[in-house]
């Protein structure tokens, strides 16, 4: 008898898995907070004989080494990463034994990055679970241009050699468990549904559908933009991330975050985007708990800008805290909880600004308004049409082009709102006026607005 536990990290669209028998198990591409890691172990009853890496990782900092550390377990990574601490390498065919007749064996799928491994659960020398950490993913697979722009093309083909050799060595019913796929960037594209079997990728994955020329040239041409965090998590993983603090950051009241506001530090509102509209401090930024912090916030923020953190309540901050140091931000500045009122100095005011529909900058152009309208959407999104007389800066750009946004009240837009919050925050701090558009796309043509269908301004 075996398990397989699944942890899910939906703010960076990852998952981990655990895996074993009655009385040891395999973590696999573990998050940086091995907390609940441990947690699933203990809940199986089960002790953590080997941690498993697939490769050392582009989208976030592993907790692999802290957890072997901390558990005594063998730690496996790939031969061919190259890392500065003691490890367990592992080669294409490697086998370790985990608990009676299962074993894990380690099968070579090189493209995600030159020594991408995947591993392979069986059960008496039958597989019955293929770990396939960013090669076959459901649907697609990982992006091939994480590591080095002139290997691009030969680990997209790597990556198509290495779908068929899944595919070739197991059978259609082994469940395809890959860590990317279910939101992070680190995917060629998003994930087609939550689960998948080999024989279902055999039938809808390009990687096995297509010769690899057309899959290659396809691929190659929608790949989509790269956070910028993502040059910091590589090396990081390859030194050696250190343990964690998750302690609670120290306290700061309205004259801490002022003095912060002033040096040029991050002041972070983890509110909603309905409630940060409503009432903010002045020149803080707002990137919701809910949404995709961790992913935006570092991809935004200058590398190793220090960060306030402000919140309603103290579990906000904390669960923020630990989304981030799966990023590589560790430890905040300060931080704030309660009501707004109390993160200002006395006798200042909170700054604001409204939110609107597409319906209403319908109503605003019908009367002949000047206004300026923002597309914070991805150059791929914005490819399926835009807003006639849109001004396009993609979210990540948006701070080191702010001056190339036109004068006049900008109503900045999204495909969401979650974006357009972000975007509407940084313009707010910078002084302009701005509306924040929090509605889904698709409601600008109901609305009437004039969308032209092609990137072509």
């Amino acid at each position: 008898m075996f398990f397989v536990d699944t942890l899910e990290f939906e703010g960076l669209g990852n998952r981990s898995y655990l895996a074993g028998g009655p009385r040891a198990a395999v973590a696999i591409d573990p998050p940086r907070d091995i907390e609940q890691v441990i947690a699933a172990a203990a809940r199986r009853g089960v002790r953590i004989a080997f941690v498993a890496e697939t490769h050392v990782h582009n989208d976030y900092v592993s907790g692999g080494l802290e957890l072997a550390r901390v558990t005594g377990a063998d730690y496996l990574v790939p031969a061919g990463a190259h890392v500065s601490f003691a490890r367990t390498p592992v080669a294409d065919g490697d086998t370790v034994t985990l608990d009676g007749g299962l074993s894990l064996r380690a099968l070579a799928t090189p493209g995600h990055t030159p020594h991408h491994t995947s591993y392979v659960l069986t059960e008496d020398g039958h597989g019955v679970a293929a770990f396939t950490g960013g090669s076959l993913l459901i649907g697609t697979v990982g992006r091939p241009d994480l590591v080095e722009p002139r290997l691009t093309e030969q680990l997209a083909r790597a990556q198509h050699a290495s779908a068929h050799r899944l595919a070739d060595e197991l059978d259609d019913e082994v469940p395809v468990l890959p860590t990317h796929g279910f939101g992070s960037f680190c995917s060629s594209s998003q994930a087609d549904g939550d689960s998948s079997t080999i024989g279902q990728e055999r039938k809808t994955n390009d990687a096995l559908t297509k010769d690899v020329d057309t899959f290659v040239a396809e691929m190659l041409a929608g790949l989509d933009d790269v956070p910028a965090y993502y040059a910091h998590m590589g090396p990081a993983n390859a030194a050696g991330p250190a343990p964690v603090d998750l302690t609670p950051p120290k306290r700061a009241n309205g004259e801490e975050i002022a003095s912060r506001l002033a040096a040029g530090e991050w002041v972070v509102d983890l509110r909603s985007r309905i409630a940060f509209a409503e009432g903010h401090v002045a020149g803080s930024f707002n990137f919701e708990g809910e949404g995709k912090l961790a992913t935006y916030l570092a991809w935004l923020i200058p590398w190793g800008k220090p960060v306030t953190l402000l919140a309603e309540t103290p579990e906000q901050v904390a669960d923020a805290q630990r989304e981030l140091t799966r990023v590589g931000i560790d430890r905040p500045a300060a931080a704030a909880t309660g009501d707004p009122a109390g993160w200002i100095r006395t006798g200042e005011r909170l700054a604001s600004f409204p939110r609107a529909r597409f319906a209403d900058l319908a109503r605003v152009r019908e009367r002949g308004e000047q206004v300026v309208v923002l597309d914070v959407r991805r150059d791929s999104e914005r490819a399926g049409g835009f807003i006639d007389g849109s001004v396009h800066i993609p979210i990540h750009e948006l701070r080191r082009r702010m001056g190339e946004v036109p004068d006049g009240t900008v109503w900045v837009h999204c495909a969401g709102g979650m974006r357009a919050a972000i975007a509407a925050s940084l313009l707010d701090a910078a002084s302009r006026d701005v509306v924040a558009v929090d509605d889904d796309f698709d409601a600008a043509t109901e609305a009437g607005l004039t969308l032209r269908p092609d990137s072509t301004d």
